[in-house]
């Protein structure tokens, strides 16, 4: 017996797979997006709106449940469009039957995106339709036609990208600037495409250069900068060592520009590399006006290769010594409001030359933020030390047994060889970590953003123990040179030798700093009064015959004393101690 076979047509309409009914309305998802923030496209994102909304509400099986549109945003990347993250959230509520969109280049341009949201949403009972193509994703046969399309569409995304990429090399072989971030101390002209000096952010440049030449290291800049109110681009107080690296290593200072320090590798994930070579880099010198001489600016880059150098060999070697630029660097302290000395010259390179040297908050933030500093000839300092220095002669069995008696306590002490030996360890393990970090993130273990904060606290955190070994490291190495240089000075001060010039040498090795400046118990202010503070602690205060004039000469009558009496004819000083009979 023939069994009678009933065909019952498949019915069009759709069904609620979750509900298992058939849908009087559809509840309809227009999506729309433009690419760039241009008026042009503006006005298309305006105008997509306006046809979607007018296309629901000619049909009457649909309903509107929001229009979803994503303005000046990529199509290329999905984690970069919030509002079509909003639009699948809500598929998966079940709020939505039907999205609707332009074209597949609309809806991704990224042929992976687009079939694996296709295929989620299909098995959600979600239909897709793409108007330009006139594919309904429930409908349609299988994925091939899609699969082609989607893969049509990415490929104009790199087609494009490529040209775009031509043009901007073209451009930045002719030397025009091609997207310039910000950078402090300069402004940049839209219009003109051109940049300027910002000579309000430039003051801050100018004291990370100089500051550096005078031997501190990134981390101490910073913290400078945070106490002197230096803002950053953006506006902040809060500086960063890594922030100061990166004004120091930019070239676009010394005027001139490199373009082409980064690519994109592809134009789906717009990951970026550091450009190692991979692609051309363009130079152009002169491009405009600089804030740094060229030679300091090349005088920095040594310095930061060779402490690099230092960095890399960090184990099993012994630093490389980097001594401050000048004797007096880090060295003299204003007393009025506590910061360092600058070295200043002036009328360089002719016979009126004079180097003087200047409160920093009074020369960056202006007199008025330290209104009693006066600036002081290098070489008024260097004959008050000379001067001090005779009266250490006078006192040498008493000062210089006690300051040998320290060097030999601190050399023969081995707490900082333990620290430097912690500290090694501690290198080699965060060494480790970013090694291994790196390793997660090349095998796709972990995201980018993981990534980078983590490599970033890591790096951070090996840049400051780096920098804490070379001080440690270096302070042996001193401390070494020390005893054997004051070992010298001894002899040669027990055979009553006098030193009748500024030695660098042992100015650093028995001077702790200079105070410069003073305010006496009876409120008088004395700008010039120097008070020398020896690595024993013992303090020697000088009042150099200076006062800022320039016509003051100088009379046989004058005395390094630091009472104000005219009978005095000896050098004193006033630190309590029995060096000096005419001054008791």
């Amino acid at each position: 017996m023939t069994a009678t076979v009933q065909v019952i047509k498949a019915n069009k309409t759709f069904v609620n797979r979750k509900l298992g009914q058939t849908l009087e309305q559809i509840r309809v998802a227009p999506y729309c997006r433009v690419s760039t923030d241009s008026e042009d496209q503006a006005k298309s994102y305006k105008s997509q709106i306006k046809y979607y909304s007018d296309l629901v509400k000619e049909k009457k099986e649909w309903v509107l449940v929001d229009i979803y549109a994503d303005e000046a945003i990529t199509g290329t990347r999905d984690d970069k469009r919030s509002d079509f993250l909003r639009m699948i959230e809500d598929c998966k509520k079940g709020l939505i039957d039907m999205i609707i969109t332009k074209s597949i280049a609309r809806f991704a341009r990224n042929t992976v995106d687009t079939l694996r949201y296709v295929r989620m949403l299909k098995e959600m009972g979600i239909a897709v339709y793409f108007e330009e193509e006139n594919i309904n994703t429930l409908t349609m046969d299988g994925e091939l036609l899609l699969t082609i399309l989607a893969s049509v569409a990415q490929q104009a995304v790199e087609n494009t990208s490529a040209d775009v990429k031509k043009g901007l090399k073209m451009k930045m072989k002719r030397g025009e600037l091609v997207g310039f971030n910000s950078c402090l101390g300069y402004d940049y002209d839209k219009e003109a495409q051109t940049i300027s000096i910002n000579e309000t952010e430039a003051i801050a440049v100018r004291y990370i250069y100089g500051r550096y030449l005078e031997g501190a290291g990134a981390f101490t800049i910073a913290r400078e900068l945070n106490d002197l109110k230096y803002k950053t681009k953006n506006g902040s107080t809060k500086w960063h060592d890594s922030s100061v690296r990166k004004i120091l290593k930019n070239e676009k200072y010394k005027g001139d520009l490199l373009q082409g320090k980064t690519f994109t590798i592809d134009p789906i994930t717009k990951r970026r590399l550091e450009n190692f070579g991979e692609e051309d880099k363009f130079y152009c010198e002169d491009h405009h006006q600089a804030i740094i001489s060229r030679e300091d600016w090349d005088e920095v880059q040594r310095i930061m290769q060779v402490r690099g150098e230092a960095r890399k060999t960090i184990k099993g070697t012994v630093r490389q010594k980097l001594s401050r630029q000048y004797a007096f660097s880090s060295k003299l302290e204003c007393a009025f409001c506590g910061t360092n000395f600058s070295r200043r010259s002036w009328n360089a390179n002719t016979p009126h030359q004079k180097t003087t040297w200047q409160c920093v908050t009074s020369t960056k933030k202006g007199k008025k933020y330290c209104e009693h500093s006066k600036g002081i000839p290098e070489t008024v300092v260097e004959g008050a030390f000379m001067k001090s220095f005779a009266l250490l002669v006078r006192d040498k069995s008493k000062i210089l047994d006690e300051f040998l008696e320290r060097v030999e306590q601190s050399f023969n002490d081995n707490s900082s060889e333990k620290k430097v030996k912690q500290i090694e360890k501690r290198i080699d393990v965060l060494k480790k970590k970013i090694s291994k970090l790196t390793d997660l993130y090349l095998e796709e273990a972990i995201e980018k953003k993981e990534y980078q904060t983590k490599y970033t606290e890591l790096n951070k955190e090996l840049d400051e123990l780096v920098e804490t070994y070379e001080d440690l490291n270096s302070r042996m190495v001193d401390e070494i040179q020390m005893k054997k240089r004051i070992r010298k000075l001894k002899n040669m001060l027990e055979a009553d030798e006098i030193v009748t010039e500024f030695d660098r040498q042992v100015f650093e090795n028995l001077i702790e700093k200079v105070v410069v400046g003073e305010i006496d118990e009876n409120g008088s202010i004395n700008p010039y009064k120097l008070t020398f503070i020896y690595r024993t602690g013992l303090k020697d205060k000088i009042n150099p015959p200076y006062d800022g004039s320039k016509k003051r000469k100088k009379k046989s009558s004058d005395v390094v004393c630091s009472d104000q009496a005219n009978d005095v004819k000896t050098i004193c000083s006033d630190q309590g101690h029995d060096t000096c009979g005419n001054c008791r």
